[in-house]
C-alpha cells in the first residue's frame, strides 16, 4: 500500500534559496588552489538547494550561522529562512577561518 504524500514537505522541497557570496569571501576564494576552488564553488552552489546539507555544523554562538567543509577548507555561511537566503561569508583554511569571523 502506498504512503500518502507529505505535501508540506513536497513544497519545502521546491523552494529554492539564494545564494549570496560576500566580496570578501569571493576575494578569499580566489586565493585558494584552482583544484580545491571548483570544488568548493559546486559546494557554495549546492547549498541552493539544501542549505543544511549532511556534514554541516551550526556555529555555537551564533543564531543562524553553519559551516560546511570541504578537505582542509571551511565555509562559514548564514542562513535567512523567512527571506530563502544564504549568505556565505567566510571561505578558508581550516586552521585560520574562524579568526576573523
Amino acid at each position: 500500500m502506498k504512503k500518502p504524500e507529505n505535501k508540506s514537505s513536497a513544497k519545502q522541497s521546491e523552494q529554492r534559496y539564494k545564494v549570496v557570496i560576500k566580496e570578501r569571501a569571493l576575494k578569499q576564494l580566489s586565493k585558494i588552489p584552482k583544484k580545491f576552488a571548483e570544488k568548493i564553488d559546486a559546494l557554495i552552489r549546492s547549498l541552493a538547494e539544501n542549505p543544511r546539507p549532511s556534514g554541516c555544523k551550526k556555529l555555537q554562538g551564533y543564531a543562524n550561522a553553519y559551516r560546511v567543509r570541504y578537505s582542509d577548507y571551511r565555509i562559514v555561511y548564514t542562513i535567512e529562512d523567512n527571506k530563502l537566503i544564504v549568505d556565505v561569508i567566510q571561505i578558508g583554511d581550516r586552521k585560520d577561518v574562524y579568526d576573523s569571523f
